[in-house]
């Protein structure tokens, strides 16, 4: 895999934002009652991660290292302001659903954690494709918990009834339900021994040292002596 397809791979499936690194929490639990309000917030995150991780790069060897940080957090601010003003402007309700997460992108640990570990780092393509792989991981992360939520709670997907109001869940329309969605999917993730928070490298490396037939090697230098 070139080093290009390795950044899209990276966001969406070995380092995905929501499954793997646990980041965003904040939008991914608040905003995920509908498929909608998911994926106007992952593509509204995305872009601005894009567009500072591209910045960024083009700057970095002009901002010094004393003041990184508040200069990632005045850029990732100016693109998160344009990003609030074209939803106001073209999607008002899908801004008025959104609220106050949209001005919160700005401290999300995602944008911030790439700008530093990344995009300071790489040149302006891999740093535009960083943003683009991440960003795609993120939309995944809370279009999949939007849709089991819209689903069990409200019945219905992007407006079609699926299931009969009585047997509607309405916990996971509610805050806790996003909790519970959120361990479904991770516990699925475990089942099938996808890389997620609670089932990584680590421990797939313990596994293959607990089979029986692999010596270890400490055993067996007491085993000499």
């Amino acid at each position: 895999m070139n080093k290009y397809l390795e950044r899209l791979h990276n966001g969406v499936i070995k380092e995905n934002p929501t499954f793997v690194m646990m980041l965003g929490m904040c939008p991914t639990l608040a905003v995920t009652s509908s498929v909608t309000n998911a994926v106007g917030m992952g593509l509204s995150t995305m872009a601005v991660l894009i567009l500072s991780n591209v910045l960024i790069s083009l700057l970095r060897k002009i901002i010094p290292d004393r003041v990184r940080i508040p200069a990632y957090i005045v850029i990732v601010a100016s693109f998160v302001t344009v990003v609030q003003l074209l939803l106001q402007a073209y999607v008002p309700a899908l801004n008025k659903s959104l609220g106050v997460y949209i001005p919160l992108i700005v401290v999300n640990c995602i944008i911030l954690g790439r700008a530093e570990a990344y995009a300071s780092k790489n040149t302006v393509l891999l740093s535009a494709l960083d943003g683009v792989g991440m960003g795609l991981g993120f939309t995944l992360g809370l279009t999949l918990i939007g849709i089991f939520r819209e689903i069990l709670g409200s019945g219905s997907l992007l407006g079609f009834s699926l299931i009969p109001e009585s047997y509607h869940i309405s916990i996971f329309v509610m805050a806790p339900g996003a909790f519970f969605v959120l361990a479904m999917l991770t516990a699925w993730q475990n089942k099938m021994k996808m890389p997620s928070a609670t089932n990584g490298k680590e421990v797939e490396e313990a596994e293959e040292a607990e089979k029986p037939g692999t010596p270890n090697e400490s055993n067996g230098k007491e085993d000499a002596q």
